[in-house]
């Protein structure tokens, strides 16, 4: 069963993965799925291949992460019960059991692809880094709650898993969000508040974590409504902008770490 996926590459050591940007579900399971679209794409992360328009690597999905989550580890990656997608029933229960194992296949023949990707960028520079888009719900309730701003930063970064020595990095980041040049206001980033990191940040950081970092970057839906799906462009836009403007701190970063 194919994980529908797009990947771009360039002569740089930085990466956009857009894991979660998906809709798509593959026709042999269809028979099986109780989720609408509807609630599946609440849950999913549209737009976010958008955000992932950097002059990097890119990775983009396509398949829904309600086919195969790679953000979960192998037997969590397919969502079988309620409790592991948001009190959400995915799919029958007579999903056959062929189906399930095909799918927990595709997820160790992607993380295999992945290796790849990171070994092949850090043979070509000795280093990477990885902005890991996502975004978040902040509405759970319904369309008109007041979104609790201590609990829900406008961008939630997850560093948890990255080695110490990155540190500096983090910082840099952050300082650069905060001192964007694209006409936002201050923005609210904060660290693993709402999020940690997920399991491909965990995932890369074992086996990668001297040679690089990922950036687990969580957008609060602030750019679209999330209960109806529509966009707001312009600020969609502005988020895009803002990620560009951080290109230039991972340059000069690398730049002054090489000078030493």
């Amino acid at each position: 069963m194919e994980y529908k996926h797009l990947i771009e590459k360039s002569n740089t050591p930085f990466w956009a993965f857009a894991i979660h940007d998906g809709h798509q579900i593959d026709d042999e399971l269809l028979p099986y799925l109780l989720a609408d679209d509807d609630t599946r794409l609440r849950e999913e992360d549209p737009h976010t291949g958008t955000l992932a328009e950097l002059p990097f690597n890119r990775f983009i999905a396509a398949t829904s992460r309600f086919q195969l989550d790679l953000n979960r580890i192998r037997k969590d990656a397919v969502y079988l019960r309620p409790d592991q997608a948001w009190g959400i029933s995915v799919y029958d229960q007579d999903l056959p059991t062929g189906l399930i194992n095909t799918l927990h296949e595709t997820h160790d023949a992607m993380f295999k692809q992945i290796d790849a990707l990171v070994q092949e960028t850090i043979q070509q520079h000795g280093y990477f880094v990885i902005y890991d888009i996502h975004s978040y719900n902040a509405k759970r309730k319904d369309q008109f709650e007041e979104i609790d701003q201590d609990q829900n930063p406008e961008i939630n970064l997850g560093t948890a898993h990255n080695n110490p020595k990155w540190r500096d990095l983090i910082d840099a980041f952050i300082g650069a969000v905060r001192k964007q040049e694209v006409g936002l206001p201050l923005v609210d980033i904060r660290e693993n508040i709402k999020f940690n990191g997920g399991y491909l940040a965990k995932y890369i950081t074992d086996h990668y974590g001297a040679y690089g970092c990922v950036l687990s970057i969580e957008f609060r839906k602030d750019f679209m409504d999330e209960w109806t799906g529509q966009v707001y462009p312009e600020k969609l836009q502005s988020y895009k902008q803002l990620l560009l403007h951080t290109s230039d701190m991972l340059h000069e970063y690398f730049a002054n770490e090489e000078r030493k």
